[in-house]
């Protein structure tokens, strides 16, 4: 039966930073779904059963590839809890690796100063794009458009989002795990995923790589899920 990759995107942005890899994926003649995870803040706390309703509403009933890039990385347990035997592989792409089992939050003790400071007084983060010096975003996104609609996509969260614990069901790890790291602040997670004994790939980029190399950031998910 024909493999599907799903690619998750953080809830942070939006589906097109995974768009030039599927696009990539399906000329190599891979079956892929790009799940929409920009609506989960909506209704409230907790936001992780959303999540994971929004990548079983468009999956496939075939063996499942999930690469995971940046934050959507700590909600991979569950989404592999809900689509059950079907997940033959997952990968790690520039994305936070949650611990076997327990309670994990989206965010850092240590970067919950810089979130509150961002938060209006209703509680809401701007944009993620709008956290970092417009010089930081453009060397990020260096093509005009691609950073217009990685922009123009992106909700905006609410604080509680990155606060929130998120359940770690044990044995999440069962399957092929890998790790694929663009750059710093990440080579603490390729450090963890090597100490896992997990294939680690390197690929020189910015934490949007995907946008700027979808060709190279194909081939090694390919490599690392064993599809190509």
């Amino acid at each position: 039966m024909e493999t599907t990759f799903v690619l998750v995107h953080s809830p942070s942005v939006g589906p097109s930073t995974w768009a030039p890899v599927a696009e990539s994926l399906e000329r190599r003649g891979h079956a892929v779904v790009v799940p929409d995870l920009t609506g989960v803040a909506a209704g409230g706390a907790p936001y992780w059963p959303r999540v994971v309703e929004a990548v079983r509403a468009v999956t496939p009933d075939t063996p499942v590839v999930l690469a995971v890039h940046s934050n959507a990385g700590f909600f991979l347990p569950l989404v592999k809890e809900g689509l059950g035997d079907r997940v033959v592989a997952c990968v790690f792409a520039d994305a936070h690796i949650p611990p076997r089992e327990g309670l994990i939050k989206v965010a850092d003790e240590s970067f919950l100063p810089f979130l509150h400071d961002l938060a209006g007084p209703d509680g809401v983060l701007p944009r993620w794009t709008d956290w970092w010096d417009e010089e930081d975003v453009v060397a990020m996104l260096p093509d005009p458009a691609v950073r217009v609609r990685v922009a123009a996509e992106q909700p905006r969260l609410p604080l509680d989002y990155y606060t929130q614990p998120v359940p770690v069901p044990s044995g999440w790890d069962d399957v092929r795990c890998s790790c694929l790291w663009f750059g710093p602040p990440y080579e603490n997670v390729a450090e963890d995923a090597a100490r896992r004994g997990w294939p680690v790939t390197r690929l020189p980029g910015m934490h949007l790589h995907q946008l700027v190399d979808p060709e190279g950031v194909t081939d090694a998910l390919l490599r690392l899920s064993r599809k190509s």
